[in-house]
């Protein structure tokens, strides 16, 4: 049974789209569990899951800052007694930018799960994130939401869970402009804003760097053509000692001033490359209407 299970961790601070995340992976198919005791999982695991592990062959966790914080602190020791036993575990951490997280309260006016505290809810997030330091350490996979909305990161959870047993690394490819704000959730960020800019083109600027045109124009710069092949290269060099070390999920965003065309250009084109990789390719533009 161990070896079959599959377990997703998913924590992260409050509105930053656990809920949503949870209620992707029950339409996948995943047993969800919302907010169970960091002291129950070894009882569930011992007790439950052993007892009917077809129910719980795919299971999805949620845990958040309402554990005391003497469970939180325990996390570690509960996750490495799970991964004794055979079971493939992994954590997936949430969060989003403190502003972010204010807004969405004042717009759902929903309470925070620490109100309790009396504190105020800026205080309230602080507190929280200090909180589930212990289990965002050991996160297999960070997706900040700051600029997600909810179709985005049902896609992204979709993609994640649904990749079958053959690629060893999942690898996200991600737009950007950065004039609004650089993506906290990744590993590598390149700068392409010394790139030939479509924009000052006024047919170009209107499109995106999905339109053939603005693609045929960036396709005839030597510039361009050299910075695709130096991140190819890179990639290409070092995504396996990246497997070799057991890493899941690596995020490469390519940034330009808009997001609207020389990043989007080059995060396609370097999606065809790995297409055919032993590779989860997972292609996403931030700034594009979906």
């Amino acid at each position: 049974m161990a070896g079959a299970m599959k377990l997703l961790i998913i924590s992260g601070l409050s509105g930053s789209g656990k809920s949503i995340a949870l209620q992707t992976l029950e339409d996948c198919g995943f047993y969800c569990i919302d907010n169970l005791p960091i002291s129950l999982l070894k009882s569930f695991i011992g007790d439950v899951v052993r007892v009917d592990d077809q129910t719980y062959r795919k299971t999805a966790i949620g845990i958040d800052a309402r554990n005391q914080s003497t469970s939180l602190a325990a996390f570690s020791d509960n996750l490495a007694y799970i991964r004794e036993q055979g079971i493939d575990c992994q954590v997936i951490y949430m969060q989003a930018d403190d502003t972010v997280l204010l807004k969405r309260y004042s717009e759902t006016r929903r309470r925070h799960p620490l109100s309790y505290l009396n504190v105020p809810l800026k205080e309230a997030i602080v507190i929280e994130k200090e909180l589930l330091k212990a289990i965002a350490k050991h996160a297999d996979l960070v997706i900040d939401t700051s600029r997600t909305h909810y179709h985005q990161l049902r896609d992204l959870i979709r993609t994640h869970v649904n990749q079958g047993n053959t690629p060893f690394l999942s690898l996200q490819l991600q737009s950007f402009g950065y004039k609004h704000g650089v993506p906290l959730d990744t590993d590598f960020i390149f700068d392409a804003r010394s790139l030939p800019n479509p924009y000052w083109i006024p047919e170009l600027r209107g499109l995106t760097g999905r339109d053939a045109p603005v693609a045929e124009f960036l396709n005839a710069q030597a510039l361009v053509q050299d910075y695709l092949n130096d991140i190819a290269q890179f990639l290409q060099k070092w995504l396996p000692r990246f497997a070799e070390e057991n890493r899941s999920y690596l995020t490469i965003a390519i940034g330009c001033t808009g997001g609207q065309h020389r990043s989007v250009y080059l995060i396609d084109r370097l999606a065809q490359t790995f297409k055919n990789s032993a590779l989860t390719v997972i292609v996403r533009h931030r700034e594009l209407h979906p």
